[in-house]
């Protein structure tokens, strides 16, 4: 149960952004573009930084939507979400992903654990600045996005098969296009 009253049974991020719809625009508007703007990392990448980042936060409605939707971009199993979330440098991504969640795991502590040397390893395996901005930003937001969830200690369901199913039915809309209840 939810700490307060959020006046509907919506899972995750979706029952508070129903309960203050005017605070979900700005929210969803920020995830359509760190998640589905254009940008050379895949939307599968993208998702899959949202997911590891929610992973290390703990925040087990993110971390198992949005890994759903990296496991749809992706065209993968849940196995390769899975490895990435338990030891990244092992798992089976590329040297600029690898790169990209040491950047992003150094946000997820504080963003002054970002250093010159990540940026300069990521450069060096072909990261641009844009996806390095990004990168933090994806981080920074799903720290807040997951502290709004597990702050207001909203319900998430247990299986993953939820989560499998609902990224298929609804990777291809925007996080804008339905308003506060649609994340």
């Amino acid at each position: 149960m939810s700490h307060i009253d959020l006046q509907n049974d919506f899972p995750g991020i979706r029952g508070p952004m129903a309960y203050r719809p005017e605070t979900s625009v700005p929210l969803n508007a920020l995830a359509e573009v760190l998640l589905r703007g254009k940008n050379s990392l895949s939307r599968g990448d993208r998702e899959l930084i949202a997911t590891f980042v929610s992973s290390l936060n703990d925040c087990h409605f993110c971390q198992q939507i949005h890994g759903g939707y990296a496991r749809h971009y992706m065209e993968c199993d849940m196995g390769l979400i899975d490895a990435v979330k338990s030891d990244f440098v092992a798992s089976d991504i590329s040297a600029k992903m690898k790169m990209l969640l040491w950047i992003a795991a150094s946000v997820q502590k504080g963003g002054k654990n970002v250093t010159q040397g990540h940026i300069n390893a990521a450069k060096s395996v072909g990261a641009t600045d844009l996806e390095i901005h990004d990168t933090v930003l994806i981080a920074a937001a799903f720290c807040m996005f997951n502290r709004y969830v597990d702050g207001l200690a909203t319900w998430a369901p247990e299986s993953r098969d939820y989560y499998i199913e609902r990224a298929k039915h609804r990777a291809d809309e925007a996080y804008v296009s339905h308003g506060p209840v649609n994340k």
